[in-house]
C-alpha cells in the first residue's frame, strides 16, 4: 500500500485490513513515497517523519508492516519503480496486490507507465466515503477489461487482475487532519495516539505542541 501518507490516519489502517482479510493477504506493507511525484515535496514534512508516523500507526496491529523501500530510491517514487524493484526481489506480479484507494485510483490513466502499470501486480482498490470501487473501475476501459470476477484465482505467475474490496473505512482525510492542526485543535479522533504525540513533539503541520487543550 503506497501513499504520501501525509499524515496517515484511521481510514489508511481500514483500507489496508479491509484489503488483508478480504484478499486473504499474507501481511500487508504500508510504503510511504520519497518524493511523491503527483505532490511537491518540499511543501511536505520530511519523508523520514512520515515513515515514523506509519510505523507507529501499525505498531500492534499483526499483518501490517511499514515498509521503507521508497525511502531508500531518490528521486520520483513511481508505483511501477517500486513495483518493479519488487520483481528483482523474487516476487512475481501475482504474488502482489497493490491496495489503493477507490478516489486515488479514478486518477490511475496519469500515472507513469500506464496501463502496463496493470501488468506488474494485482491493483485492490479499496472504498472511500463517498467514492465506491464499482463505481470507478468501469470509467477506465483499460482497467475494466482486468476486473477480477468473484472468487477468482491467477492462472499463472504473470496474470493479474483489478479486484473491488468491499470493506467500511472510516471517513477520514490527510488534508481534514492538517486543517484541525492549522486550527489548534485536537485529532485523537482521526490518528493513533502514539501519530498524534509524534505530530506534536516535532510541530508537524503547523503544530505548536505539546497536545492542545481546544477540543
Amino acid at each position: 500500500m503506497g501513499g504520501t501518507f501525509n499524515p496517515i490516519h484511521y481510514g489508511h489502517l481500514d483500507a489496508a485490513e479491509a484489503a488483508r482479510t478480504g484478499l486473504s493477504l499474507d501481511e500487508v506493507w504500508l510504503v510511504p513515497s520519497y518524493d511523491p511525484p503527483h505532490r511537491p515535496a518540499d511543501l511536505l514534512p520530511s519523508p523520514f517523519h512520515r515513515f515514523a508516523l506509519v510505523a507507529l500507526a501499525v505498531s500492534g496491529h499483526a499483518g501490517l508492516t511499514a515498509c521503507d523501500l521508497e525511502l531508500q530510491r531518490p528521486g520520483p517514487s513511481y508505483t511501477v519503480a517500486t513495483l518493479q524493484e519488487l520483481h528483482g526481489m523474487g516476487w512475481q506480479p501475482s504474488q502482489i496486490f497493490f491496495i489503493i484507494g477507490a478516489d486515488a485510483f479514478s486518477d490511475i490513466e496519469t500515472w507513469r507507465a500506464f496501463p502496463g502499470v496493470l501488468e506488474a501486480a494485482h491493483f485492490a482498490v479499496v472504498g472511500r466515503a463517498g467514492t465506491a470501487p464499482e463505481d470507478i473501475i468501469p470509467r477506465v476501459p483499460a482497467v475494466a477489461a482486468r476486473v477480477a470476477p468473484v472468487g477468482y484465482q491467477p492462472q499463472h505467475e504473470s496474470d493479474t487482475k483489478v479486484f473491488a474490496v468491499a470493506g467500511r473505512t472510516r471517513d477520514v482525510s490527510s488534508s481534514l487532519i492538517r486543517e484541525r492542526l492549522s486550527k489548534g485543535r485536537h485529532i485523537d479522533d482521526l490518528v493513533p495516539a502514539a501519530v498524534e504525540r509524534h505530530i506534536m513533539a516535532n510541530r508537524l503541520y503547523g503544530s505548536v505542541g505539546p497536545l492542545h487543550a481546544e477540543q
